[in-house]
Order: structure tokens, then sequence, then C-alpha cells
């Protein structure tokens, strides 16, 4: 369920499809996203987050399915999919090798993605609405990241589009690299973790030992 009206969540996807940096919420916090299809458009969303570009973007997406198109064949591994299984729509951000072609600019690593279903049902609509969606924390690059609608309007000013859907957890999502590449602040055989977050990295760890 969502809060957010039909109404709204039109005049958000139409933005998102013009290029536009449109507040949206999540199960943790709230977020900055646009729409990487869009020519520029994760260029802006660098400048009104403050954020410096080699520090990539993730991505949002509707489901398994939108992140196994991103992730292709090579970067959609057993691994990936067991933790979709497990911990999405949620809290979990996996990094995964990106399928050729796919040259969004979202900063970092050109050839990996960061992929997160949430579960919020207005940010699953939008990636449902106009398709996977580069987003990042709604704050200041370096500061809080904003839980409430009203915190991002205090933060970001009146011209940015909010969709409001009530609070978020507060808790970011924890990060996890698939890859190998990145040591990060933890490994576990082939995972490793990036960022700890609402998702405990044990219970990831343990469930990939499995396999």
């Amino acid at each position: 369920m969502t809060s957010a009206s039909a109404e709204e969540l039109g005049v958000a996807a139409a933005a998102l499809r013009a290029g536009h940096v449109v507040a949206i919420p999540t199960d943790t916090v709230y977020g900055v996203a646009v729409d990487p299809s869009r020519v520029g458009a994760t260029v802006r969303l660098f400048a009104v987050k403050g954020r410096p570009p080699e520090v990539a973007l993730p991505i949002l997406v509707a489901d398994a399915g939108q992140a196994a198109e991103l992730a292709g064949t090579a970067g959609w591994t057993e691994a990936a999919r067991r933790l979709a299984e497990r911990y999405w729509p949620g809290a979990l951000t996996v990094v995964v090798y990106r399928r050729p072609g796919l040259e969004w600019d979202l900063g970092g690593d050109p050839s990996t993605i960061g992929l997160r279903c949430p579960a919020n049902a207005a940010a699953r609509a939008l990636c449902r609405e106009v398709g996977p969606l580069a987003t990042t924390s709604a704050n200041r690059h370096g500061e809080p990241s904003c839980t409430t609608a009203a915190e991002v309007r205090t933060v970001f000013g009146p011209e940015l589009l909010v969709v409001d859907d009530g609070p978020g957890q507060g808790v970011a999502s924890t990060v996890v690299d698939l890859t190998g590449r990145a040591a990060g602040i933890e490994r576990r055989g082939a995972v490793s973790l990036l960022r700890q977050g609402a998702v405990s990295f044990d219970e990831v760890a343990q469930l990939l030992a499995e396999l």
C-alpha cells in the first residue's frame, strides 16, 4: 500500500521521463532519482546531490526481473538470484557486473551496477511505470539522509518535486559486492560488505556459503 496518490505518481513519472530529478520515498530513507536512460539526467542528479562522480549511483528496480535485465547473464549469478529471492523487496543492494552495452552514466566503475528492489509500493510503481531509476539518498553529499518529505523540502527547496509517502525507517540499505573486485569493509568468500545497513551481513554471508 502507498499513501501517494495515482495523480502524484503520474506527475512524478512524467517528470522522470522528461529527465528531471524527483525525490521519491523508499522503505529506508527518501531518495533523489532520475531515469538513467535520459541523456544528462544523472549529471543533474550528481549536481543536485553534490555527489562526486566517482561514487557510483545505485539503481532501484521494480522486481528481480528488471535487475536481471540490467545485469545480463554473466552478472545475474546464482548468488544474486539467491539474495534477491531472500531479501527483496527490502534493504539490500547488490553490486554485480552490468550487461555489455548498458552505457548509463552512473559514475564509478562502468562495468558494474548496484541494484535494489525497495519494500515501498510507490517506488516500485514508479520503476514499473518509468523503468529502473538511478537513486541516491535525499541529502547533500556527506550530510544525514532525509527520512520524511518535509525534510527533503527543507534541504532541497520547493523547486524539487517530492512524492510524499510517509516516513522511511531511517536505516540505509546494506550494500554488498558480488563481483570479487571490491575488498570493502569485510569479505566472506565471494561477497564483500561495502556498507552495513538494515540487513545483517552475517546472514548474507551465511546464505551464500550454502551455495
